[in-house]
């Protein structure tokens, strides 16, 4: 069985497996919330740009769950890195989300064409940390050389995490080794291609092995390299059952043949996506 938790470089203990809301519409991302927290998730993952920061805030609150038993993150938008924007933009985030700190504040994006210098963004970040409006910063969709250039910006430790693509048909594998060599904890997101892992015949001849869906399979997968995943549901029976991905355990051969399904299919390429590795 996956570890119900990765730890962050400063020890800090994060919940495996969350609830991504992108594309969930505000009427839906409370009924999602709500369904994720009663199945035992602890873990929520939301953004700026998504709008549903408040719907999120609101049913965590109604969830009788205590504040510091749910890990919450949230990204700033590309629109709010200029001086003196990220933190007022954090600021209208908590009170959104209806809490007084973050456990992650993370760069959704580096900022198209370097239209604002990455210092200038990412010490408002720190700064945020420093202040308590968040216990740890990251990073989003930044390529080995943006991760560089960020740990040369902040120094070593500063960030804690990077939340970019990955699934078995888009493994991300320098940005991955960089992570892993620098300390930088790993969050995959549409870590189900947008379903298209459904239907691969390689994960669906290994879930049959284990009684277990192809979707399982790929989330078992990314969760025994250590990496948290976030896929979005708003049915009880996927949250379940995606949740239930932490107890499959995939042999090394099983593991090795799943990374032989690399294609490079990335699902999020929008026009202002920086110069992938």
């Amino acid at each position: 069985m996956t570890k119900n938790t990765i730890t962050l470089n400063n020890g800090v203990e994060m919940p495996a497996i969350g609830l991504g809301v992108f594309q969930s519409p505000p009427m839906e991302t409370g009924a999602a919330v709500e369904a994720a927290i009663r199945s035992g998730y602890r873990h929520i993952d939301t953004a700026q740009i998504y709008d549903n920061e408040a719907e999120v805030g609101q049913l965590m609150s109604e969830s009788g769950v205590p504040r510091q038993d749910i890990y919450l993150t949230t990204k700033v938008w590309t629109s709010e890195f200029g001086p003196g924007k990220v933190i007022p933009s954090l600021e209208v985030s908590l009170e959104k989300l209806g809490t007084d700190y973050l456990d992650l504040a993370l760069i959704h994006w580096p900022s198209p064409q370097d239209e604002v210098p990455m210092a200038v963004y990412l010490e408002q970040l720190a700064e945020a940390k420093a202040r308590g409006l968040t216990r740890e910063i990251g990073v989003s969709n930044f390529t080995v050389a943006q991760l560089k250039q960020a740990v040369e910006i902040l120094g070593p430790g500063a960030i804690a995490h990077q939340q970019v693509e990955i699934h078995p048909l888009l493994q991300n594998r320098k940005v991955v080794e960089f992570c892993q060599a620098h300390g930088i904890a790993i969050t995959a997101y549409m870590p189900l291609a947008y379903g298209k892992v459904l239907t691969e015949p390689l994960l669906m001849e290994i879930g049959k092995r284990h009684g277990v869906s192809a979707a399982q399979v790929s989330l078992a997968w990314l969760l025994a390299q250590g990496m948290t995943v976030i896929p979005s549901s708003t049915k009880r029976e996927n949250l379940a059952a995606n949740l239930a991905a932490l107890k499959v355990k995939l042999s090394p051969e099983e593991m090795a043949q799943i990374a032989t399904l690399e294609r490079g299919e990335r699902c999020a390429n929008p026009d202002f996506a920086p110069d992938w590795d």
